[in-house]
């Protein structure tokens, strides 16, 4: 038979409006936690759904390619659904899985990272090892933001955190997974409220045994630090290689964490204060076989590389959720470390820059390691291990 035309598509989906009622299957969940259904030919995102229920969903938006719906109630539940803990779930939009079994976050995870490497980097899903689990699911978050927003209804402050749904604020008394001593701050906030709203009030537990500047960025799990180091230091163990570069090393973290393993090391990163921060945070540890240096990375890449011979050399990357800069992702290809360790909480983009780090070759992915840093969440942190390949490093 063959298949309808895009004008009978069209016309098949013309009655779809914002506010139909309809029911839909789940076939697959997007990376983000959104559910996918379809009404015939036309795709409707739902969130807070699993693969195979069946949901009666109120059409929210309707584009020319697809829809996206709000969940009225679950038809049809899968095995994998449990009862979320938190009364917020759903109308906060801190957590998309509290709905889903924690061992089912886990394969539903691998499953979107192997499903991305391969549709944005044309990387074989063997090469993404299984997720590794948080150790504590609920309670872990040790930095929150939350915001205040004047409630013209309730004539009054609303504090806590964006809605799933919109941008307005969800008044909150607790976070589930935030780690009890940032409900406290939370109690603490809520009985001394900021004087306005649009006032942002970001809450933290401190590292022990590390400086961190207010604004400067720290893994934000502390239950599965130990875990993120361990990976990090079996690649840089793997791979061979004597000297490290750590590009945006923030406060020195995996810097410090990995001197041992090297002859010497050098951290870069721009945010002044870290860099202060991570020079005694590796004398508080006594880590005398580095230093740590103010600059951006595609200025200061080619001659690090030069100082400690780019063949013998490793470089960690730990960039934000935007991923490399295209300028930075070339020096590396022009520079060709002798290994690459990725470090993204964004698998979208780190599959993109690591299809670009091996155009043509140049490097090879060996090994993606997931770690679930942030349960309930859609979001998850990987490592990935490249190396250049051998017929490429005198090119």
């Amino acid at each position: 038979m063959d298949s309808p035309s895009k004008s009978e598509v069209t016309d098949k989906n013309s009655d779809l409006a914002v506010g139909a009622k309809r029911t839909v299957t789940i076939s697959d969940i997007a990376f983000g936690g959104e559910g996918v259904g379809r009404i015939g030919e036309f795709v409707v995102f739902v969130p807070f759904v699993l693969v195979g229920e069946v949901a009666e969903v109120e059409i929210t938006e309707v584009k020319k390619r697809f829809g996206r719906a709000r969940l009225l109630r679950v038809v049809q539940a899968s095995p994998d659904r449990v009862s979320p803990p938190c009364r917020y779930f759903g109308d906060c939009g801190g957590c998309q899985y509290q709905h889903i079994d924690y061992a089912a976050q886990l394969r539903l995870k691998h499953k979107q990272i192997c499903d991305l490497f391969e549709r944005i980097g044309g990387f074989a899903a063997a090469t993404i090892a299984p997720v590794i689990p948080c150790p504590q699911p609920y309670g872990y978050r040790n930095r929150i933001m939350i915001r205040s927003q004047w409630d013209k209804f309730k004539q009054g402050l609303n504090i806590g955190f964006i809605r799933a749904d919109n941008r307005l604020v969800v008044d909150i008394e607790e976070c589930k997974i935030a780690e009890p001593a940032l409900n406290e701050q939370i109690r603490h906030v809520r009985a001394n409220p900021p004087p306005k709203g649009g006032i942002k009030v970001v809450l933290r537990v401190a590292a022990e045994g590390w400086e961190v500047p207010r604004d400067s960025f720290f893994q934000n799990n502390f239950f599965l630090l130990p875990k993120l180091v361990e990976v990090a230091r079996q690649c840089l163990q793997e791979g061979g290689a004597r000297f490290l570069v750590d590009v945006y090393c923030g406060v020195g973290f995996f810097s410090i964490e990995l001197a041992d393993l090297v002859e010497g090391f050098v951290g870069v990163e721009l945010d002044q204060l870290a860099i202060k921060a991570a020079t005694r945070n590796a004398a508080a540890r006594g880590r005398t076989n580095g230093e740590f240096v103010t600059g951006r990375a595609e200025e200061m890449l080619p001659s690090l590389l030069g100082r400690f011979s780019a063949d013998k050399t490793a470089v960690l990357l730990d960039p934000p959720r935007t991923g490399i800069l295209p300028e930075n992702l070339e020096m590396l290809r022009q520079t060709r470390p002798r290994q690459i360790i990725y470090v993204s909480c964004h698998p979208a983009t780190m599959a993109r820059d690591l299809n670009i780090l091996c155009a043509g070759g140049v490097f090879e992915l060996v090994k993606v390691s997931p770690l679930d840093m942030f349960p309930q969440t859609a979001h998850v942190e990987c490592v990935a291990d490249l190396r250049l390949k051998s017929d490429t490093a005198s090119v």
